[in-house]
């Protein structure tokens, strides 16, 4: 059986990345999956890395709550929006404070490159955004999927990591948001 952590980045419970959420979940509960939900803004934690890694900073409940969610995931599946072509700030400030060394990677000595912690998970990043998919792409060059994808998941082991990019919410009509969440269900249903 394959454990599922759904981990909801928006700051909005009303907004369409919950809905998403949903409806992963929906398609997920199709299958024979253990699933589990982490909706970050009903998390009570300070997101600030006052001292980086010099000084580790206690934990709060929320947050070693968390850390056991995503050790126990075999598949990871990230919902949020990409404001300014980035993460939201409590998202951004949850994996500043969660994937530490030692718990999402190890400094090893004598290597340029630590140690991977999460090896054996994969993720599925679903981003929602008002920018065009080919001007992030051509453009931007998809910070997300770099600075993200790149340096936050696969940095820490998880591998592969799929990318599902919808855009432009702000102008997308009924129609478009359903299409968009059927897609999502779909996703869930197959458990990508």
């Amino acid at each position: 059986m394959k454990n599922v952590l759904i981990i909801n980045g928006h700051p909005n419970r009303t907004s369409f990345n919950h809905a998403l959420s949903h409806a992963y979940y929906k398609g997920a509960s199709e299958t024979n999956a253990q699933i589990e939900q982490i909706v970050i803004a009903d998390l009570v934690f300070d997101p600030n890395l006052a001292y980086g890694y010099k000084k580790r900073i206690d934990l709060e409940p929320d947050l070693l709550e968390a850390i056991e969610k995503i050790k126990r995931a075999d598949h990871i599946v990230w919902v949020f929006p990409m404001w300014w072509y980035a993460l939201p700030a409590r998202m951004k400030g949850f994996i500043d404070r969660v994937f530490l060394p030692g718990i999402a990677f190890k400094f090893e000595e004598g290597s340029s490159f630590p140690k991977q912690l999460f090896k054996g998970k994969t993720a599925r990043v679903i981003v929602t955004a008002d920018t065009p998919s080919w001007y992030n792409k051509f453009w931007m060059r998809n910070p997300i999927m770099h600075q993200f994808r790149r340096g936050t998941l696969m940095f820490s082991g998880l591998k592969p990591v799929k990318m599902t990019y919808l855009a432009v919410v702000k102008n997308a009509t009924e129609k478009q948001l359903k299409k968009w969440l059927d897609k999502v269900e779909e996703l869930g249903r197959k458990l990508k």
